[in-house]
C-alpha cells in the first residue's frame, strides 16, 4: 500500500487511509491483522457533493466544454467545480449564504460568484446571458419553488440536473428524526417533482438518478435530469 513508513504516515494525516470503513488519523495505532484497510484516492474536487452531479453525466453524457452554466446553491461549489473541470466556459455560482465557496472557485476568473442571493431576486442584470447547463443543490426549500425559478434562465436546447430532496419535499409526519425512511413516501416526491417539472415550458424528461452521495443523517437524494426543448434530444443522438 506504501512503499515506506514516511509515505504511510502521510497518507494518514491526508485521511486517505480507512480501517473498517472508519477514517485511521493516528499513525502508529495498532490495528489487528484481519481488519480492512483501504486506501482511498484523493477527491479531485472541491467537495463530495460534486460526485452527485459526476452521476448524473454518467448516465445522461452531455458536452460540457465550453457551456455557460448556472449553479443554484452552488455552496462549497462542488458542482461548479465539476463543470469547470469538464470544460465549462463560464459559471454563475448563485447561493443564499455567503463566504462558502471555495478560495479556489473565487479566485477563479470563470466563475461569477453571486452569493447572498436567493433564487427569487435573481435577475437578468446577474445572470445576463441564457445559459446551456443549469444545475440545482438547494435545501430547505422545495425543488417546485427553485425549479420554475431558474428555468427560464436555460437556453433552448439546455440541460439541467436538479437535486430532488425528499426530506424537504414530504410533510414533517413522514420525517424519522429528519430522514426520510418510507421507500413509497421518497417516490411519491420523486414523482411529484417529475410531474412538476414537466409543465415547465419545453421540459423533455431525460430521466431520474440515484445520488451515490446521501444526504445529511444518511437521506437518500435523487438527480432530476432533463432538457429543454429539441436541440439536446439531437445533440444525444
Amino acid at each position: 500500500m506504501a512503499e515506506s513508513g514516511n509515505r504511510a504516515q502521510r497518507m494518514i494525516m491526508a485521511g486517505l487511509v480507512y480501517v473498517n470503513g472508519q477514517k485511521a488519523d493516528k499513525p502508529g495505532h495498532p490495528v489487528r491483522s484481519d481488519v480492512e484497510i483501504e486506501v482511498r484516492e484523493p477527491l479531485r474536487y472541491v467537495s463530495r457533493g460534486a460526485l452527485k452531479l459526476h452521476a448524473a453525466l454518467e448516465a445522461f453524457p452531455f458536452p460540457v466544454q465550453g457551456a455557460v452554466c448556472l449553479d443554484v446553491g452552488a455552496s462549497t461549489g462542488g458542482f461548479t467545480d465539476l463543470l469547470l473541470q469538464e470544460g465549462a466556459a463560464r459559471v454563475y455560482a448563485v447561493d443564499v449564504g455567503h463566504s462558502q465557496l471555495h478560495y479556489r472557485l473565487r479566485e477563479d476568473d470563470r466563475v461569477i460568484n453571486l452569493e447572498k442571493t436567493h433564487i427569487r431576486e435573481l435577475t437578468t442584470e446577474h445572470v445576463p446571458e441564457h445559459v446551456s447547463i443549469l444545475v440545482i443543490d438547494t435545501s430547505f426549500i422545495s425543488l417546485s419553488t427553485v425549479l420554475p425559478l431558474s428555468w427560464s434562465f436555460l437556453a433552448d436546447g439546455g440541460w439541467c440536473a436538479a437535486l430532488i430532496k425528499p426530506q424537504f419535499e414530504v410533510g414533517p409526519k413522514l420525517l424519522n428524526k429528519g430522514v426520510v425512511r418510507d421507500a413509497s413516501a421518497r417516490q411519491e416526491a420523486v414523482q411529484r417533482m417529475t410531474d412538476m417539472a414537466l409543465t415547465l415550458p419545453a421540459a423533455d424528461l431525460l430521466g431520474v438518478v440515484e445520488s451515490p452521495i446521501h444526504g445529511p443523517k444518511g437521506n437518500i437524494e435523487y438527480l432530476l435530469v432533463l432538457r429543454k426543448g429539441t436541440e439536446v434530444q439531437e445533440l444525444l443522438g
